[in-house]
């Protein structure tokens, strides 16, 4: 499953079979499709789109439409996401939760958890409403978020409510790039053995990547004083939006790096 993990996040177009030749060829692995389905459906991947399906649909649950697109995010505060990953350990595997500013990629809090349940979401999202809230909150389909207590919680804070589409990995970008950061720099190399250092672990990666990380589409500022200075930095932010418009259908795109 960590060997998957590692494919999949180098490269989020690759399905089951690909990833079952990956396993046979390079890392001579004998494992047949069938197993690599099972694997991939525990870890909450989906086979098809590009997007981890960490979060899954609840049919009965209500949708909402994505706001964001043609959008200006021009100051922080307009436009909060969230996502679930899995994460790796030594003998086992947790899930994180975070949730992201997306004008600064400010880290606004994160929670683990040994299950998907929409508890460890819902506790996400109430240690952001510290920092304030947005505008819009942008989610995916996940049963998680679109569940009646996540929903109530936006609605109650009069905060409108965005979900991307069906298989759409760049329709929340920002936190799909956070997740491959924080998985090269950090998990991997780290390897943890518990829930414990993982936690320690991801704390301080968040506080490096919030405070020191330098970005390029931030004109070379950290998150933080992006969040916290309002530097103006809207245009590059909405420049690489709309590139990503032409490369939206090439599934085969290292966007994510």
């Amino acid at each position: 499953m960590n060997l998957i993990d590692e494919i999949y996040t180098k490269s989020p177009f690759y399905g089951r079979r690909k990833i079952a030749k990956h396993l046979n060829k390079v890392c001579g692995i004998q494992i047949n499709v069938k197993k690599v389905a099972r694997l991939m459906k525990a870890m909450g991947i989906e086979a098809i789109y590009p997007k981890k399906n960490l979060s899954i649909p609840n049919l009965k649950h209500k949708k909402y439409p994505y706001l964001l697109s043609g959008m200006d995010i021009i100051k922080p505060n307009q436009v909060w996401s969230t996502d679930i990953t899995y994460i790796r350990l030594r003998d086992g595997f947790i899930y994180l939760c975070a949730v992201m500013d997306w004008f600064s990629r400010y880290v606004l809090s994160w929670k683990l958890s040994n299950t998907m349940e929409t508890t460890f979401c819902l506790d996400a999202l109430n240690d952001a409403f510290s920092f304030g809230k947005p505008e819009i909150f942008n989610t995916d389909q996940g049963a998680q978020f679109t569940s009646n207590e996540f929903t109530k919680r936006l609605l109650a804070e009069d905060v409108k409510i965005s979900m991307d589409g069906k298989g759409r990995v760049f329709d929340n970008i920002f936190i799909e790039r956070l997740w491959r950061s924080l998985k090269y720099e950090n998990i991997y190399p780290s390897s943890y053995s518990t829930y414990t250092d993982t936690r320690i672990g991801i704390t301080k990666y968040f506080n490096f990547f919030n405070n020191e990380r330098l970005h390029q589409s931030l004109d070379y500022n950290t998150p933080s004083s992006v969040y916290f200075s309002n530097f103006a930095v809207g245009k590059e932010c909405n420049d690489y939006l709309k590139g990503l418009k032409g490369v939206e259908q090439f599934r085969g795109t290292q966007s994510l790096s």
